[in-house]
Parts: C-alpha cells; sequence; structure tokens
C-alpha cells in the first residue's frame, strides 16, 4: 500500500527512532526523535505515555479534506536496539497495517542533511531497524536523514552517539523541518510524490 488515496481507513503510525534520556537528546542517532517533536509541535499537541513503553500522540495530519489521516506519533522509550518491541505492541493496540508504518533514522550512507523516503529494505546495520524487522519484517516506510560517515578512524557507534557539529548545528534545524515535510507528504500525498518532492 505505497499510495495514500488507497490507505486504510485506520491512523498511520509514525516512529521516530532514538534512545531516550537527556544525556542522547542531541546525538546524530536521535534525529527521528527531533523529527518527531518536531511533528507533535505542529499537531499542537505534546507526547503523553503509553503502556506500550513508548510516549505519543494523536491527531491528525493534513489540510482537512480527502488527504487529512489519523495519524500516532511514537517516541519508543526502550534503547534504540530494542525498538521493535514498542512498535509492534503500538501496531497492535491501535490496529496499524506494517505498511501504514514509518521510521524515522538516521542514515550513516547519505550525506548530512539529505533525505531518502523509501517502503522497505534492509536494515544497514541500523539497531532500530533491524529490531523493528526481527519484530514484524521489513515492509513499513523509512524516512532516513542523512548523517554522513564518521571522520578518519572513529568507530561508528562513537560518532552515531556524539552530539551534531557546531557547523551542522547551523543547518540542523532546516533539515529536520524539511524531513517533518517529507513525514507529512509521504503520509498524506504517498510514497511517489514524497520521493519525487524529497529525495536527494
Amino acid at each position: 500500500m505505497t499510495d495514500a488515496a488507497a490507505a486504510p481507513a485506520g491512523p498511520w503510525l509514525i516512529v521516530g527512532l532514538g534512545n531516550p534520556g537527556p544525556d542522547y537528546a542531541a546525538n546524530r542517532h536521535n534525529v527521528g526523535f527531533m523529527v518527531a517533536d518536531l511533528l507533535a509541535e505542529r499537531m499542537g499537541a505534546k507526547f503523553k505515555a503509553h503502556k506500550a513503553r513508548a510516549q505519543v500522540v494523536e491527531g491528525r495530519m493534513g489540510a482537512p479534506g480527502p488527504a487529512n489521516r489519523r495519524v500516532v506519533l511514537a517516541k519508543p522509550l526502550s534503547y534504540m536496539n530494542l525498538s521493535g518491541g514498542p512498535v509492534t505492541a503500538l501496531r497492535d493496540f491501535y490496529k496499524v497495517p506494517t505498511a501504514s508504518i514509518v521510521a524515522i533514522h538516521d542514515e550513516l550512507d547519505i550525506d548530512f542533511g539529505a533525505l531518502r523516503v523509501k517502503l522497505g529494505g534492509g536494515d544497514n546495520g541500523h539497531n532500530g531497524l533491524k529490531s523493528m524487522t526481527k519484530a514484524m519484517g521489513p515492509d513499513y516506510h523509512r524516512v532516513r536523514f542523512g548523517i554522513g560517515r564518521p571522520p578518519g578512524r572513529m568507530q561508528v557507534a562513537d560518532f552515531v552517539l556524539k552530539d551534531f557539529s557546531s557547523t551542522e548545528r547551523k543547518e540542523l534545524g532546516y533539515f529536520v523541518d524539511r524531513a517533518a515535510d517529507a513525514v507529512e507528504c509521504l503520509v498524506t500525498e504517498g510514497l511517489e510524490r514524497a520521493q519525487s518532492s524529497y529525495n536527494s
């Protein structure tokens, strides 16, 4: 199900991936949380605790009319490598088909700030995606937010758990805003439109 017009009546589940707690808040690995926070702000809502070990916001996305969609925004409160548990519990609670789930996550193999919107695929070594795919298969949407590769010999784990550089932070707000736009486009107008508008 890639066409928003043919989407089921149930809500979309939009999951920002990250690690909970203030120590991780500004890490590269937490850009999914940053995008989810902006989407919640746009909806004029605050995250609330859910029994599925996640924070959620329920609301609507898109202009009034046929493209308006019910959505559940979520931030799992497990650590990144255990994201599949809370996401599967939310999927079951809200009765969301896997094809109506969107994971927003950091992506090493894309330059900083570039986006890729896609349906399905591998996890590319990303522990959050690995956990989600193990729990429910690969057939969910992804909004991949480029963070680039670590410099020199820095280990990937160290790189993703560091904050964005001061140079990156100057542009981060713009790119997070654009990623939130891409999520809204995917949910309200469909995969093809989101890909043609935002894949870079």
